[in-house]
């Protein structure tokens, strides 16, 4: 199974990694690091809450962002959320969350019972919206559009949309079978592209990519080409490349230190009337 394409050459893997685990937690890239070659996606992370390490509950785990929107993608199993948007629920297997946190948001979540399996990514905002107000956007799996092998979570791919609206770029969930064959041909001008498999091995025609690895792809538009090792699920990135420099506080990055001190002030602000409340608790 392949797309069309017109464009020729091979796009060589930049890095590998297979990131630092912290307990069920494996950080993949972080925008210190790899972020800054794949920026507008600056962070990944894979959880695999199966069972061996007990869950903190959620009420202990709020936390802010500024500057950026987080993009939740459900493996296996499900969480339960919670956000200073007001917005509160479960999310199920194949089901995607958007927090666009912007100016400054407050969240939590905690899997619910049995094996949970999820990448959350975050995406640096351009300056227009990095201190906007804040948007999340909840998709049922049965509402999230599909393409050939692949499961559309942010932009365009073929005749499939998002119902997300984000900032231009592409990020797909692909499932190919044994042996399979699949291209992907990006849209004119992104330069940025990497992969993170949670299943199964990719084959590139210069190197294998095994579960539990992310690759970032050297800077050119050429076509990404790959063959499934076996059942291979991933996660894929594409984008023009994020033009500013990335700032960074403690949950946020912002394009300039004076959105950040303005992302920071906000979270502050939030913070002091979740605890006013009792709601922040640890």
């Amino acid at each position: 199974m392949s797309t069309h394409h017109v464009r020729t050459g091979i796009r060589e893997v930049l890095h590998r990694t297979r990131g630092r685990a912290h307990g069920p937690i494996t950080r993949l890239m972080s925008p210190g690091d790899l972020g800054r070659l794949a920026k507008p996606f600056v962070f990944l992370d894979l959880a695999d809450f199966d069972g061996r390490f007990a869950p903190t509950p959620m009420d202990y785990l709020w936390h802010p962002h500024s500057g950026i929107a987080t993009v939740t993608v459900m493996l296996d199993g499900g969480i339960r959320f919670a956000e200073t948007t007001g917005r509160e629920g479960a999310l199920p297997a194949g089901g995607v969350e958007w927090m666009r946190a912007s100016g400054g948001v407050w969240h939590t979540g905690e899997p619910l019972p049995g094996r949970t399996r999820v990448f959350q990514l975050w995406v640096a905002l351009p300056p227009e919206l990095e201190n906007a107000s804040n948007a999340s956007t909840y998709v049922l799996p049965r509402d999230v559009p599909v393409e050939g092998p692949a499961q559309v979570i942010l932009g365009e791919y073929g005749d499939a949309k998002s119902p997300i609206e984000a900032p231009p770029m592409t990020y797909l969930r692909v499932k190919l079978g044994p042996g399979e064959h699949w291209i992907y041909d990006p849209p004119k001008g992104h330069t940025v592209g990497w992969v993170a498999v949670d299943e199964g091995t990719l084959r590139t025609p210069s190197t294998s990519i095994p579960a539990g690895e992310l690759a970032v792809f050297e800077s050119k538009e050429e076509p990404l080409d790959f063959v499934a090792e076996g059942k291979t699920s991933f996660v894929l990135g594409s984008a023009v490349k994020h033009p500013h420099e990335l700032v960074l506080g403690s949950y946020s990055v912002h394009t300039s230190a004076e959105a950040l001190r303005r992302g920071e002030r906000e979270i502050r602000r939030i913070g002091q009337e979740l605890h006013n409340k009792g709601i922040l608790r640890g």
